[in-house]
């Protein structure tokens, strides 16, 4: 089957090389040269695990190609709308520009009968606007197909999904024949698409266009909601004396509940999680739903408000954060990605250095593109280097080297052994072992005698009204 992707960014560059390793003939289309030229050399413009690979192996077979010119769409059954939909400059709302762009660039070149899909995030109610765009190609049909991976796990998300969904008109009932119970043109053609997925027992969920537009817009805000739930049960935990860690292993032992995502830290950030939770906040104000705007506004809250403890729990282990020398441990929003747009650690980084400090961050994979973001900031590829002298480390991306960090071998480059574990993965009693001052967010440890940190006062200093950068 012949597919087009529009847009080569995260979703697109991961939606097209994995349709191509299905058996597909795919080419992926971009505006962006630069791009579009890594791309067809068979190299992801960003750090995704496994997706190079992917790459060349369609590169190779010659079933994946990029360009930038959209009239190489012409001919494919099947072309997917994967453009961004970042959040508006202008309000908390999604910026629809470059779909409604690609739709436009793109239908000149749809064949008769050919099938148009979406897969961006988008509020409810876009698919009615792209209707108005087709209704010049009568002939055209349209499908939604939203998508749920996750940065550093895209690959495997695309090639063993949980779900896959379809929104087609009329829902349901109108996406198969009545009489014969065979799938009408939309879904048949999406169960071509996903043929080997469907083979290998992958559910299919087909629903109607506004559910499949709220799917992954709800299910972010589920996920964000559990992730500030225990954020805000681990700040009651430091009120109290009581451990988030453990208060949430026995709550995640509830199959009610379950134990994933319910880990307390510094909280989420990335280019999708925070702008989806705006966005659906934005939905349910134009919608009149209220208890859906109040409830995401203090999610967000929640989520934004852990930085400020981080930075402020930084500022009391310290004395002060004027002159500290200070060693960030990540820079990404998470691990196993690149990715640094709204992270969290590099937030904590720069209010640090705001108030005064001298901080140095260290990242497996993100250190180029957050150095020309925050030229305020010291950065070191080398985690030894980034040590050097520290007078207190924060670990604010858990990326796997760093939760297998020595503290032995830590402790013999930093000036002072004080480590503030804001993503609570540490093995604190090994860390404490080797002399180690170990703190978290809503973690209960016990109290070290450490004459370094009572030199420098931090039992008796306040926490500081940190400037945001």
């Amino acid at each position: 089957m012949k597919i087009s992707v529009i847009g080569c960014g995260y979703l697109g560059a991961v939606h097209a090389a994995t349709l191509a390793s299905m058996g597909h003939t795919v080419v992926g289309i971009d505006v962006d040269a630069t791009k579009v030229d890594q791309l067809g050399r068979g190299l992801a413009p960003f750090f995704e695990p496994g997706l190079d690979e992917l790459l060349q192996d369609g590169r190779a077979t010659g079933r994946l190609t990029f360009t930038t010119d959209v009239a190489k769409a012409a001919g494919a059954q099947v072309h997917f709308l994967c453009v961004g939909t970042p959040q508006a400059k202008t309000s908390d709302g999604a910026d629809l520009t470059y779909l409604v762009s690609a739709t436009e660039a793109l239908l000149p070149h749809l064949a008769r009968g050919a099938v148009v899909v979406g897969k961006s995030t988008v509020p409810v109610g876009t698919v009615d606007m792209l209707r108005g765009i087709l209704s010049r190609r009568p002939d055209v049909l349209l499908g939604w197909n939203p998508e749920f991976l996750r940065q550093g796990t895209a690959v495997k998300d695309s090639l063993v999904p949980d779900r896959l969904v379809y929104g087609v008109a009329g829902g349901r009932a109108a996406a198969f024949d009545a009489a014969t119970g065979a799938p009408k043109a939309v879904t048949a053609a999406l169960d071509a698409v996903y043929g080997p997925l469907l083979d290998a027992g992958i559910p299919r969920l087909v629903c109607n266009f506004a559910t499949a537009e709220l799917i992954k817009s709800a299910a972010n805000a589920f996920l964000a909601t559990k992730v500030s739930f225990i954020n805000a049960v681990s700040e009651l935990c430091d009120a109290s004396g009581a451990d988030v860690t453990e208060l949430s292993e026995a709550m995640g032992l509830d199959p009610r509940i379950g134990n994933r995502y319910l880990h307390a830290g510094l909280g989420f950030g990335g280019g999708c999680l925070p702008k989806d939770i705006r966005s659906f906040r934005a939905q349910a104000s134009a919608l009149r739903v209220g208890s859906v705007d109040e409830w995401m506004g203090v999610v967000d809250a929640v989520n934004l408000r852990q930085r400020t403890r981080t930075v402020n729990l930084a500022h009391e282990l310290c004395g002060g954060l004027g002159g500290r020398t200070i060693t960030v441990l990540g820079a990404s929003f998470k691990p196993d990605t690149d990715d640094i747009r709204d992270s969290p650690a590099l937030d904590v980084a720069a209010r640090m250095a705001a108030a005064g400090a001298h901080v140095t961050v260290t990242d497996p994979k993100a250190v180029n593109s957050a150095w020309m973001r925050y030229p305020q900031l010291r950065f070191e590829t080398s985690v030894e280097k980034a040590l050097e002298g520290a007078e207190l480390v924060l670990l604010l991306t858990e990326w796997e080297e760093y939760r297998l960090l020595s503290p032995a071998l830590a402790g013999g480059m930093v000036r002072r052994r004080v480590v503030l574990d804001a993503r609570n993965v540490l093995d604190a009693e090994a860390w404490q072992a080797e002399g180690w001052t170990v703190r978290g967010l809503g973690r209960a440890f016990p109290d070290r005698e450490d004459p370094k940190v009572t030199h420098f006062g931090c039992t008796s200093v306040a926490p500081a009204n940190i400037p945001t950068p």
